[in-house]
């Protein structure tokens, strides 16, 4: 269980210290270090194959790690005690594939992991899976098949499963990437809202727009390390690595 720790929320509710991580030979992680307090909105932003997901994955336990610390709650997540299902209650997560059911309709899909993982009561878990479908605007498609949605409804389907096991914090890989641009507003404005609500957020992106209004914090990586971090008032205006500079240069 998770419970044991005697974490507050004055410390940080995720933190990593020194992360490294390879597959094989290749080293994709060399020493990350950050900490995330409760109800932040971390972006992590940065050139394809900087280690981005990787971390991200490795915070809920899907990568393991060679080196170094991550503690959500207190709670070390490599250790091989941990029951990795008592994590993945307190850590959601949404991926750039939306991997909803294609035989469940967007109800079902929210429904499951309550009935399946956590045993509730199904007409308990029906009302918040209602009331989650609706947070995320999508009254009236609750039984519509993934197949009938639109990419960016399914990933906001996907959004309402992961908040239905009432995690502590959200992961959010890269989740606009495979959208269409008028979809990916209605997914961003769904995640803004769960900011607004006081959701502790850590997200991959590379949409700078949203980074810039949303995050209390941006992290730049490249190649495996944490170049560069700061608020967005300054990271965007006073970046001072050039491998900040000239990334930015490109995108923006």
């Amino acid at each position: 269980m998770m419970t044991a720790s005697n974490w507050t929320p004055e410390q940080p509710i995720v933190s990593l210290k020194e992360v490294r991580k390879s597959f094989g030979a290749l080293e994709v992680l060399k020493g990350v270090s950050l900490d995330v307090m409760k109800g932040e909105v971390i972006c992590i932003i940065g050139p394809s194959g900087s280690g981005k997901s990787t971390l991200i994955r490795c915070i809920n336990g899907l990568n393991d790690i060679q080196g170094g610390s991550i503690k959500v709650e207190g709670q070390e997540v490599h250790d091989v005690k941990l029951d990795k299902l008592e994590l993945r209650k307190k850590v959601g997560m949404v991926f750039q594939q939306y991997n909803l059911f294609p035989h469940k309709t967007a109800l079902e899909n929210v429904m499951m992991a309550p009935l399946k993982v956590l045993k509730q009561e199904k007409s308990e878990v029906e009302a918040r899976a209602r009331k989650l479908i609706k947070k995320v605007r999508l009254e009236g498609k609750e039984n519509s098949y993934p197949g009938e949605l639109s990419g960016g409804q399914q990933q906001r389907v996907a959004i309402a499963r992961s908040l239905a096991m009432n995690p502590d914090v959200m992961l959010f890989d890269e989740v606009t990437a495979a959208l269409d641009p008028e979809t990916v507003k209605e997914v961003l404005v769904t995640i803004r809202e769960l900011a607004e609500d006081g959701m502790t957020c850590i997200l991959v992106t590379h949409e700078m727009g949203f980074a810039r209004e949303v995050a209390d914090h941006i992290y730049f990586t490249d190649r495996g390390v944490i170049v560069e971090h700061g608020p967005p008032a300054t990271f965007f205006t006073d970046a001072s690595d050039p491998r900040t500079k000239e990334f930015l240069g490109q995108i923006l």
